[in-house]
């Protein structure tokens, strides 16, 4: 399956319901639902919505190992990790290694800029 799959998964799963109800359901602007099912790219946060809504694994959509249930997993490494690397994936000039590296180098930021938060410290300045 490929990236440009995206737009003809949602338009089947969606139906005849229509752009507002589906948007809101997938947590995302009607006019975004519209330019996805158009075929274009989503960013990162669209794209992790709409396959939790398409129960899909992000990882689907280039070829990169996923996690073993094959159902997008938000509290498992890898559906994140997925979801990340598949965007750098579309960069043609990256290497496939890379943006799967990359990728984990973003999911574990993230996840500690998370942590931090819970924990009070905002101060992001002071990380560095």
């Amino acid at each position: 399956m490929t990236l440009l799959r995206l737009g003809a998964l949602l338009r089947e799963r969606r139906g005849n319901r229509g752009i507002r109800e589906v948007a809101k359901e997938i947590g995302i602007s009607p006019a975004t639902l519209t330019r996805v099912e158009g075929g274009r790219i989503p960013d990162l946060g669209t794209f992790s919505k709409v396959c939790v809504w398409l129960k899909v694994n992000p990882a689907d959509f280039l070829d990169i190992p996923s996690v073993e249930s094959g159902g997008v997993d938000e509290t498992h490494e890898e559906g994140p990790i997925s979801a990340a690397a598949v965007h750098l994936r579309a960069e043609q000039a990256l290497p496939a290694e890379a943006a799967t590296d990359l990728a984990k180098l973003i999911v574990a930021a993230h996840r500690e800029l998370a942590r931090r938060t819970r924990g009070r410290q905002t101060d992001v300045s002071s990380w560095l």
